[in-house]
């Protein structure tokens, strides 16, 4: 340890010479003592800018190339073929931009590096030039927002009628997952009425609560429209779920939506990647406070008969916990011990 810090020492010092050597010199230039200095120094100077614009470009792409597979995540959803088409079109664009700008970027050092001899050109003004860059820009960029609105206003507009309705809540710092059960209509739910029996607030004085259940795990069928109705109990979070492209904020009395479908179950995404422990999940990507990093919940797809059969099978709050519809009115008590009844 204390070598190490003996050595950064002696760097730290190497480096406050030459910084006192480089600030000698400029003094130097700038007072036109030495021009044979400035002219050396330029050369270097601009020779160091091309080998920088060299080096940066072979470790773009190679990183590139080499992390493709861990930024560019398999596709699962319909909607995100459309979304990564979005973002390919996005990329190809900026990118060759960028690529084209900063090749000139480093050359133009180079190329026109300090020269005694050499006196400096001015443009005033170029009127078509500036329409050029004015109006090209302007149009690629209506165009690629346009598209990335179109995307955008299909996966929040109103799910088509036979959607898989999923309630996503957020709360410090976990998520709470709530299905409307067989009539696949959620109750409503009231942030009064929360408390340790009642994380979600859930109303059962709405009758259309009274089959609604919990689960640990998001599940949801293959090939089906699946609604994400979100929302957050404490302070801002944000729904996140990579291969299906997915991503929408949590925001407290501000209930938010989403919709999509699912194109891969989870164990035909585990055959494709070969990883027998694959899951799909959604994680936070909002900070949200010290818990931020725990906030991950797993999304299961299935078959849709795989899913039918688990969803007759669980069990609504009430049947898990029958004091929750202990205070109702006399009908809608009789309406709940019924619905237990069926569940027992």
């Amino acid at each position: 340890m204390y070598g190490f810090l003996i050595a950064v020492g002696v760097l730290l010092l190497l480096s406050i010479i030459w910084m006192v050597y480089r600030i000698q010199t400029l003094v130097s230039v700038v007072k036109g003592s030495d021009k044979k200095v400035a002219t050396g120094s330029n050369k270097v100077n601009a020779i160091m800018f091309v080998l920088f614009l060299v080096g940066a470009t072979v470790l773009l792409f190679w990183y590139s190339i080499k992390e493709f597979d861990n930024y560019n995540l398999p596709v699962a959803s319909e909607h995100g073929v459309v979304t990564d088409q979005l973002f390919w079109i996005t990329m190809a664009v900026t990118g060759i931009v960028f690529i084209i700008t900063h090749i000139l970027l480093f050359w133009f050092p180079y190329k026109y590096q300090y020269k005694e001899d050499r006196k400096a050109s001015f443009y005033p003004e170029n009127n078509k030039l500036e329409l050029i860059w004015t109006t090209v820009p302007a149009v690629v960029l209506a165009l690629l927002v346009i598209g990335g609105w179109r995307a955008w206003s299909d996966i929040t507009a109103p799910a088509p009628e036979n959607s898989h309705v999923v309630e996503i809540m957020g709360y410090q710092f976990a998520w709470e997952v709530r299905y409307p059960g067989l009539d696949n209509t959620l109750g409503e739910h009231d942030y009064r009425l929360i408390n340790a029996n009642n994380i979600s607030g859930v109303d059962f004085s709405d009758k259309n609560a009274l089959d609604d259940f919990s689960s640990p795990v998001v599940v949801i069928p293959k090939g089906e429209p699946v609604l994400f109705k979100i929302r957050a109990r404490d302070v801002l979070h944000s729904v996140f779920a990579p291969h299906m492209r997915l991503k929408m904020d949590a925001v407290p009395g501000m209930p938010t939506r989403f919709w999509f479908t699912a194109t891969k179950t989870t164990e035909e995404m585990r055959a494709e990647l070969n990883d027998p422990e694959f899951i799909y999940e959604i994680a936070c990507t909002e900070i949200c406070g010290r818990g931020h990093f725990s906030m991950k919940k797993e999304i299961r797809v299935v078959e849709p008969e795989e899913y039918r059969k688990w969803l007759a099978d669980q069990k609504p709050y009430i049947v898990n916990n029958p004091a929750l519809v202990a205070d109702l009115p006399a009908e809608l008590k009789e309406l709940a011990e019924i619905t237990i009844s069926e569940y027992k």
